[in-house]
């Protein structure tokens, strides 16, 4: 077992307690066991070693990512969402965020999707959304993200939001200055379905075996660091529910949303001109995620790419 060191005697003992009871199979005694440690301000999980007791947060906490649909989380009446995964690294997710909340205006609302407090980030942000209660919405969730999945994650968040148009952005990606506006004027051309920072081609001369950068304008596809999409879009067209990793996961989500379509029939996904005032900083996700299951996941999405899209001319951008 494992115990924070200064959890009282009543909690251990009501611990030590539950694991017997889970041992004889008494799983309702276990239940009203564990109740009664968290009533008392302490989580207890079950572990190979046998339980681990810690600390309950200052926040709710959902079981796994299925009770998001029916938790009642308060967002403000915005123009748009933009959705946060949190999966640790506290004070890039704090850079982030309020790079986010200085530089947008109060029709912009984020909300924070944590998954397990990996290293603090979730008390960061519930930290954080007190003090923006008005734009800052918190979800936290005991299920770590590589079980929730990407795809899943986003499209959960996405059924949530009640703006018209939902957005995604990596910790990475820092707002320096207002580069949401922009961004969302593109969509009043209505055959635009998707907009972002960054775009990319496919290299059709090498069998689509690639994606290279794009400039403003028409792209195929825009990159998850930061992604915007209309929002009934998001929720008929979500990304593909096996993409448990983010990695492709956006590119094959936007040459969906390109064969999806738009309120005008199209769907075409556009980069704004001009530099946006964005940066990037280290990129967790990729860079200190294990390359095995990295490369692993990443293939997976891509090689989906290839036998649903590959060859299909018609979904790209114009060429000259």
């Amino acid at each position: 077992m494992t115990e924070a060191a200064d959890v009282p005697a009543v909690v251990s003992a009501l611990a030590i307690e539950r694991s017997a009871a889970r041992a004889d199979k008494d799983f309702a005694r276990s239940d009203l066991l564990r109740d009664e440690i968290a009533s008392l301000g302490w989580v207890v999980k079950d572990t190979a070693e046998g339980f681990a007791l810690t600390e309950k947060p200052p926040f709710a906490v959902l079981a796994n990512l299925a009770a998001v649909a029916q938790f009642a989380v308060t967002l403000p009446e915005a123009r748009c969402t933009i959705a946060v995964l949190v999966d640790g690294w506290p004070d890039d997710l704090e850079t982030c965020l309020r790079g986010l909340l200085a530089n947008s205006s109060d029709d912009i609302a984020i909300i924070g999707l944590d998954f397990g407090d990996v290293d603090g980030a979730g008390a960061r942000l519930h930290q954080i959304a007190a003090e923006f209660p008005g734009r800052l919405a918190e979800i936290h969730l005991d299920q770590p993200l590589a079980r929730a999945g990407w795809a899943t994650a986003v499209s959960a968040l996405a059924g949530v939001a009640t703006s018209e148009f939902f957005a995604v952005i990596d910790v990475s990606t820092i707002l320096i200055g207002d580069a949401l506006t922009p961004i969302l004027t593109t969509f009043e051309d209505p055959s635009v379905v998707a907009s972002g920072w960054r775009g990319v081609n496919v290299k059709t001369e090498d069998g689509w075996r690639t994606f290279t950068d794009a400039g403003p304008g028409e792209v195929d596809a825009v990159l998850g660091y930061l992604m915007v999409v209309r929002t009934d879009a998001a929720r008929e067209c979500p990304p593909n529910p096996k993409a448990t990793f983010y990695r492709n996961a956006d590119m094959e989500w936007s040459l969906s949303l390109r064969e999806y379509g738009s309120p005008s029939g199209a769907g075409r996904i556009l980069v704004p001109a001009g530099d946006l005032p964005l940066r990037q900083d280290r990129h967790h996700a990729y860079h200190d995620t294990d390359p095995a299951y990295r490369d692993k996941e990443s293939k997976k999405t891509y090689d989906r790419i290839l036998q649903r899209f590959r060859g299909r001319a018609e979904l790209l951008s114009p060429r000259e």
